[in-house]
């Protein structure tokens, strides 16, 4: 093997094993390959989108229908609250009207109770007896109905009457 000396360039030869060095590294290089597109296939995904919609319109209305369910049955309960109250009041009106006095008493007369004719008191701490105790009987039992108590004169004035006379023609009448 000579040297170059003077910058000429000569061939020299390459020995086999160079050769085949050469030839393995050129196969060796990667290249870029242009990649082939593959389409994503569509039916999958226009699936996927259809049945979410499809979904979220059924859950929609399913929705909206459980929220008129209830509200009808709100709308229903409400009237039957207020039946019940109506209901109630009466009840209690009714109870009152049992509970008056009049109806008390007249239920006593009706089962036969009557009013004393007069009343004694009993002191327990000293055992004294004030009054005079009388067995009662139905003579001294006033009637229920009847005519209250009369009133008094002072509690009565007689009626302020004031007197106006009118116009006797309509054309006086008409100039006031």
């Amino acid at each position: 093997m000579s040297t170059l000396s003077s910058g000429s360039t000569a061939t020299q030869p390459r020995p086999r094993s160079a050769h085949r060095l050469s030839e393995a590294t050129r196969r060796a290089r990667l290249t870029v390959v242009p990649r082939r597109r593959v389409p994503a296939p569509r039916v999958p995904f226009v699936t996927l989108v259809s049945a979410l919609l499809v979904g979220g319109v059924v859950g929609l209305l399913c929705f909206n229908t459980q929220m008129q369910q209830a509200s009808f049955t709100t709308t229903t309960l409400e009237e039957r609250a207020t039946n019940l109250s109506a209901r109630q009041q009466t009840l209690e009106m009714e109870l009152e009207e049992l509970r008056s006095p009049n109806q008390v008493n007249a239920a006593a007369q009706e089962a036969g109770l009557v009013y004393p004719r007069s009343s004694a008191l009993l002191a327990l701490s000293t055992g004294v007896v004030t009054g005079e105790a009388a067995p009662a009987d139905a003579a001294n039992t006033p009637p229920l109905e009847g005519r209250g108590p009369v009133r008094p004169a002072e509690l009565s004035p007689p009626p302020n009457t004031t007197y106006v006379q009118a116009p006797a023609d309509q054309a006086a009448l008409a100039d006031a």
